[in-house]
């Protein structure tokens, strides 16, 4: 295998250290996606039941003291109740976006090894084909056998792009559905929270 990757050539260093950062960026997103880090369900019960009670600097306490998405929406949530839903909803909208930015950090780096992996790929094959055309101007035909062991060379390179790009392409796809799926979870759990707040009317209790 290893033989099999030399003989595509320098772009195969490109191609490789691609794949591996591609990876990378992918398992980190896979990390960081979980269900449980980003809208956590226990949490989500949690604090509802304590918005039902109107128990509200119990449920702003117990946003402050989890780290995940949700707390940090729904805590901007509770801390405006008594303003306008209006205000409110937009104030929760600001803070989301801010939240799925940092959802969809490097899966940008995902999409770029998808898109880039098959145009090193080609470029290592036309080096390839330029170099073995160099070398037919230079001392002829030579052996049949010979030259395609050259194109066979110069195409390993394509073969290799074209191997790392393709799951690229799937894994940057899936994790912007994995994203939006998790932004629709907060979206939902944001408007119950919201409804509470609202039918309240801002009242404090304690």
């Amino acid at each position: 295998m290893f033989e099999f990757l030399k003989s595509g050539g320098p772009v195969m260093i490109a191609i490789a250290v691609a794949s591996v950062v591609g990876f990378a960026a992918f398992m980190e997103r896979l990390w960081a996606l979980r269900g449980g880090r980003v809208v956590p369900r226990g949490l989500r019960v949690e604090l509802v039941e304590l918005a039902r009670q109107g128990r509200w600097a119990d449920a702003i306490t117990l946003c402050r003291k989890n780290d995940s998405p949700l707390s940090r929406v729904l805590e901007v949530v509770l801390a405006a109740r008594g303003q306008p839903r209006g205000t409110i909803k937009e104030l929760a909208e600001e803070v989301g976006r801010r939240e799925t930015a940092e959802l969809e950090r490097y899966s940008g780096v995902v999409g770029i090894v998808a898109s880039v992996a098959p145009l090193l790929g080609l470029l290592g094959t036309v080096w390839g084909m330029i170099q073995t055309f160099d070398v037919i101007k230079s001392q002829g035909m030579g052996q049949i056998g010979q030259l395609a062991g050259g194109i066979s060379a110069a195409l390993v390179t394509t073969f290799s792009g074209l191997s790392v790009g393709i799951p690229a392409l799937i894994a940057h796809r899936y994790v912007l559905s994995r994203v939006d799926d998790l932004v629709l979870d907060l979206e939902e759990a944001t408007l119950e929270v919201l409804e509470l707040v609202k039918a309240d009317g801002g009242s404090e209790s304690a």
